[in-house]
């Protein structure tokens, strides 16, 4: 008897390993797999210019894409606002990095990849200045723009507001609060809490955060769809109080020079090896560095001796922008996080732009597809697996059995 079931056993092993390869080798694709988009932003800083060439499933996802960073370039020299009297150079500065988008976006992709250039705080401030100058720089870029392959979307100006809210989407993005794939492969919306987001650019800072209070001003309320689900999102930006808008009005104002300056929080913590946890922690350190001579503070960090002279004066104002301008206290400030990267992936406004975007941009229909949904094809693969670990783990029992009651 223990014979028999144990061949009716390993029949049904048998059996399941049959079924495992049938679906893994006729429930494949019908047709090709899905294809991917490309997108690519320029992100036109007060300082500097970086590119970003971004991917994402063509089908997307609740009609926003799930993209991902699939190159970046740093563009050499200034940022456009300082081409004012040569705006030409402007465009030409871009070239480098355009021809390696060409070389990151599969050619057969070229012609329907978008291409968008958002300028921030630098030429808000050259618009203000100088409107005709402003113009005349974008014309220049967007004139080098329109001679590569892509589908040139446009050079504008963001506002203060646009670079926060989206600066705010990539963070959340990056920390999988909008979507995340689950522990079958699907995507999944984790009904988690947003995180604020606090940018400090070289011109202008920004702060942002999800409400369901009454904004009382409309410029600072925006609406956000993302994945099918909607964000109501408080956003302000302050001109002239990033980085070196902030050190020029020092120096025009009170000091020629500094013996000693402090930059960020990483050159506190990496640099001076001091912790930052608390606000006092920052205060601290940063009238540490003040009081620090210019020759130790070189013998800690001779690769950043040109910005040494920066580090003080922007170490204190960014304490007094947490604490006095935003409020944040002993018990607040440790949710602070200060960081460039999520991953592989930069935290900036552009990877923002480009999910916002993709909302606009059709979803292409699926170019494949398998005979039955993606979930129920790996339960039954990990059924199959089960039952015939199984049956052949009882199989055995029952044989040796088998042969014990023989003998």
């Amino acid at each position: 008897m223990a014979r028999r079931l144990a061949a009716l056993l390993l029949l049904l092993a048998l059996g399941c390993l049959l079924g495992i390869l049938v679906l893994l080798l006729g429930s494949g694709d019908t047709r090709g797999p899905p294809g991917f988009k490309y997108g690519i932003v320029l992100d036109a800083g007060s300082s500097h210019t970086a590119m970003f060439v971004y991917k994402w499933p063509a089908d997307k996802e609740n009609d926003t894409g799930v993209v991902s960073e699939h190159g970046m370039c740093d563009v050499e020299g200034p940022g456009i606002s300082s081409y004012s009297l040569n705006p030409l150079a402007a465009g030409t500065s871009l070239e480098h990095c355009l021809n390696q988008a060409l070389r990151d976006v599969p050619k057969e992709k070229h012609a329907g990849t978008p291409l968008y250039l958002g300028a921030t705080a630098g030429m808000r401030l050259l618009n203000i200045a100088d409107p005709q100058a402003s113009d005349t720089v974008l014309r220049a870029v967007a004139s080098t723009l329109k001679t590569y392959p892509f589908d040139f979307r446009g050079a504008k100006i963001l506002s203060g507001e646009e670079e926060g809210v989206f600066g705010w989407v990539t963070a959340n993005y990056l920390l999988e609060n909008f979507i995340k794939r689950g522990w079958l492969g699907e995507w999944i919306q984790p009904q988690k809490k947003t995180l604020g987001a606090m940018d400090f650019g070289g011109a202008s800072t920004q702060i942002t955060f999800e409400t369901m209070d009454t904004i009382e001003n409309p410029r600072n309320e925006v609406m956000l769809k993302l994945y099918g689900q909607a964000y109501k999102v408080y956003t302000h930006s302050f001109l002239c109080y990033g980085r070196d808008q902030v050190l020029k009005r020092l120096l025009s104002k009170f000091l020629q020079a500094f013996s000693a300056f402090f930059y960020t929080v990483d050159f506190i913590q990496t640099v001076m090896g001091r912790p930052v946890h608390l606000p006092s922690d920052l205060k601290d350190a940063a009238e540490t560095i003040c009081a620090t001579s210019w020759s130790k503070l070189l013998l800690k960090a001779p690769k950043l001796e040109k910005r040494l002279p920066d580090y003080c004066a922007v170490s204190t104002f960014v304490y007094l922008l947490t604490t006095k301008g935003y409020s944040f206290n002993n018990h607040s400030f440790p949710n602070i996080a200060f960081q460039k990267k999520a991953g592989e992936t930069s935290i900036g406004w552009a990877l923002g732009y480009m999910l916002n975007l993709t909302n606009m941009i059709p979803a292409e229909k699926p170019s494949s597809h398998k005979s039955m949904l993606y979930n129920y094809w790996v339960i039954l693969i990990l059924l199959f697996v089960v039952t015939t670990l199984t049956s052949l783990v009882t199989a055995i029992c029952l044989l040796r059995q088998s042969k014990s009651s023989i003998i």
